[in-house]
């Protein structure tokens, strides 16, 4: 299983009146995880949609552990939980620079062609990312294991 590790830098600008994180900033410090993974297998997801092909999310889950304030670094951990050929899971976990767990999260993606929303195999589309991602996904006995 490969596992992707981005640092990000908390801006006063993604904090609340309590001087936290606001909760949505953490979506998007998901998908900067996801890009950053899909990066580091050697693709580019903006070539994807020059191709006419679109990942929406269509399930997105976050449970909050610890908050994350102005000025800390936190660590973005990304990896590919479940893929199915059309499908694929990815899960978070984000931490502080303590590495204390703030966030566990997963996404759920699914390839679809953007001017008809028809889904889309990524094994046939896109051969090499489909064996990329059958390597790098979790696997079953990996199952129990923590991150």
């Amino acid at each position: 299983m490969h596992i992707s590790s981005k640092e990000i830098e908390v801006r006063y600008a993604e904090t609340d009146q309590m001087g936290v994180v606001y909760h949505a900033n953490y979506l998007i410090w998901m998908e900067l995880g996801r890009t950053q993974l899909i990066k580091e297998l050697g693709f580019n997801y903006a070539e994807m949609e020059k191709d006419g092909i679109i990942s929406p999310v269509i399930d997105i889950q976050a449970s909050y552990k610890k908050p994350l304030r102005y000025g800390q670094t936190a660590t973005i951990k990304t990896w590919v939980d479940e893929y199915d050929g059309f499908r694929s899971v990815y899960k978070y976990e984000i931490y502080n620079e303590e590495g204390e767990l703030a966030l566990i999260g997963s996404s759920r993606h699914v390839l679809v062609k953007r001017e008809n929303f028809r889904p889309v195999s990524l094994k046939r589309t896109y051969p090499d990312w489909h064996e990329a991602y059958m390597s790098a996904r979790r696997q079953p006995a990996e199952e129990s294991e923590k991150v």
